[in-house]
């Protein structure tokens, strides 16, 4: 076992001490103490553990690992024109935010059709700039021929902050998208006004932070945009992380001399927030009235669905060494944490684990959907399947995840259609948070090499990241994953941001004779133009697949969710689709679609206007 490993464990028995000298429930206290102790027995024997019976699949398990792949990534950053090294501000004190970030995605900031690419940045420290330059979050605009611009300056975003996140949408419903960017202090709302943004954060009143007198600046993380009461106003939530300050670092060590970069069991957590949309331009602090009021939180990752198909959103949230959230929406503005009973808020040792980034998608198109979770080092890969509306299994192991995810430290996850075959597959960003890592651990290191895991159709993932490109397999100390499809092909490319280094920038090269695709743009009334919270359904043959219009998930990042892309595989058309409308509750009924196109389907006039 690690030093952090041994000190979790210490935390942990002398926390139920505690309790057991406070409380005369001595049976009670004896339970907890016995799944911590095999909780942390785990990380010592872990390869040889074996799950329980309740985790084993429902369906018959292949052992092939054969899997033809039809595409491959190529490196593209330099070329694309994307120069941007992040800046983390160590100068080796190891203050904890500096190996978290940060995000970047893709948005059409200029409305032209094309997914440009927004890169968070962070900052020096105040009294310990080394060069007085400014470190600036960058936009670059898509050129359509495989090159981008750097517009930061004349999009009037030339400004410094210590920035963790981001998610875009058009919360003004002016038809173009805005920035909310996340931050160790004050959070920025950004107004874009026709390709120029303003800071808009004092007006709209959405720093990130408590109202209560005499607190500090939260440090924000993940966020999404998300119409919670569906009046067509798009609202915001915030996760928030720790209570940390330059003034309440603590010590941790890893070889018990020399300082490390500290985890977050030392440090208080921080609620998320939950921000009510009033009219465009202001919001209300909702958290407590919503019932997501929780400062036991320390998030760094949210995704947005309807896991009970009410046709109400649903919030999933990840926490750092504390249990996951599951908040169902009880449509009457409030929401219930089920978490617990879902099975989804602890390991199935009943130990909380170290969650960064999630996403959630129907991995089988059978209805039910899975939440996917990057963990710390030696905690692979959650992968939590609905086996009714409101109950999860970690299914894991048997969908043959554990094995490549468990020394990894996995931030960005995303699941993404890479083959267009119709089916989900996985991909994640790894990479630890202390560089000297190796020298304790020697099969851990700090740069790590991305994993993408190919859907087999059975739900299953195979690891083909050996097999699509050898400067995919190049270790980096990855943070989120975002993708679009920058070049307009048909498939999907990826962006993966680097803690204190340059991003990665991957063409997606699938084979055009391989499969084929479908894009839906949805326009939907006033005020939400974008139709966040629409339900597109296709058909095509025997395939089904079902995707919302949201943003969030992955870690700190958000990819283009203007346009939904479906994998037809060998179809060359849908049978028929089905658009459900979130504001007004109606359901649009169209088809067949040829493959090859994009369809812009307002929902004033839904009909297939294909291009």
């Amino acid at each position: 076992m690690t030093h952090l490993d041994n000190q979790y464990c210490l935390n942990k028995r002398l926390e139920r001490r505690n309790i057991f000298m406070n409380s005369n429930k001595f049976y009670m206290t004896l339970l907890i103490t016995l799944i911590v102790l095999i909780a942390c027995k785990k990380n010592e024997n872990q390869a040889e553990q074996k799950p329980p019976e309740y985790t084993k699949p429902s369906y018959t398990i292949t052992e092939s690992n054969s899997v033809k792949t039809t595409f491959q990534f190529t490196d593209i950053t330099k070329e694309a024109g994307i120069d941007f090294i992040h800046e983390t501000g160590a100068f080796g004190k190891k203050w904890m935010p500096e190996t978290m970030g940060s995000g970047g995605g893709f948005l059409d900031y200029n409305n032209d059709g094309l997914p440009d690419i927004f890169l968070v940045n962070s900052s020096e420290w105040p009294g310990h700039e080394t060069n007085k330059k400014q470190h600036t979050p960058k936009l670059y605009r898509n050129l359509g021929n495989g090159q981008f611009r750097d517009v930061t300056i004349q999009a009037g975003l030339g400004f410094s902050i210590y920035g963790m996140g981001c998610t875009f949408a058009d919360y003004d419903s002016d038809g173009d998208l805005d920035i909310y960017l996340t931050a160790v202090g004050d959070n920025k709302l950004l107004r874009n006004d026709e390709g120029k943004f303003t800071d808009v954060t004092a007006q709209a009143g959405v720093f990130g932070n408590s109202d209560e007198p005499d607190q500090t600046p939260a440090w924000s993380t993940s966020a999404a945009w998300v119409d919670v009461d569906r009046d067509g106003r798009l609202d915001l939530f915030v996760c928030n992380y720790v209570k940390w300050t330059p003034e309440t670092d603590l010590f941790t060590t890893l070889d018990g001399t020399t300082k490390s970069y500290s985890t977050p069991e030392q440090y208080e957590g921080e609620t998320c927030r939950l921000y009510r949309n009033i009219n465009g331009n202001r919001f209300e602090d909702i958290t407590k009235k919503a019932g997501v009021f929780n400062p036991e939180g320390k998030s760094l990752g949210v995704a947005i669905a309807d896991f009970n198909d009410d046709g109400w959103p649903d919030i999933v949230v990840t926490n750092d060494t504390q249990p996951n959230f599951l908040y169902l929406n009880q449509g009457n503005g409030t929401f219930t944490d089920i978490a617990l009973r879902a099975g989804m808020a602890y390991d199935e040792f009943g130990r909380a684990r170290a969650g960064m980034g999630l996403d959630v998608a129907d991995i089988k198109n059978n209805g039910n959907l899975s939440i996917a979770i990057g963990n710390f080092s030696r905690e692979p890969i959650s992968l939590y399947t609905q086996i009714s509306a409101e109950l999860f299994q970690d299914f894991a192991g048997s969908a043959r995840l554990t094995k490549s995810s468990l020394l990894p430290l996995t931030f960005g996850i995303l699941f993404a259609d890479f083959d267009l075959d119709g089916y989900v597959d996985l991909i994640t960003g790894n990479g630890h948070i202390e560089p000297e890592i190796n020298s304790i651990q020697q099969e851990i290191t700090f740069a790590q090499a991305p994993l993408l895991f190919h859907n087999n159709t059975l739900g299953q993932f195979i690891d083909i990241s050996n097999e699509i490109g050898k400067s995919f397999t190049e270790p980096i100390v990855a943070r989120g994953i975002a993708t679009a499809d920058i070049d307009q092909d048909g498939d999907l490319d990826v962006l993966i941001t680097v803690n204190g280094g340059s991003p990665k920038l991957f063409r997606n090269d699938l084979q055009p004779e391989q499969a084929n695709w479908l894009k839906i743009t949805l326009e939907g009334n006033k005020p939400n133009f974008n139709a966040v919270g629409a339900a597109v359904t296709i058909w095509a043959g025997g395939l089904k697949q079902k995707k919302m219009v949201r943003t969030g998930s992955s870690y700190l990042s958000q990819s283009d969710f203007s346009t939904l892309i479906f994998g037809l595989g060998k179809h060359t058309q849908t049978d028929s689709l089905e658009i459900w409308w979130p504001t007004t509750g109606k359901v649009t009924r169209l088809g067949p679609a040829a493959a090859g196109k994009t369809y812009v389907i307002q929902e004033s006039n839904p009909v297939l206007a294909g291009f």
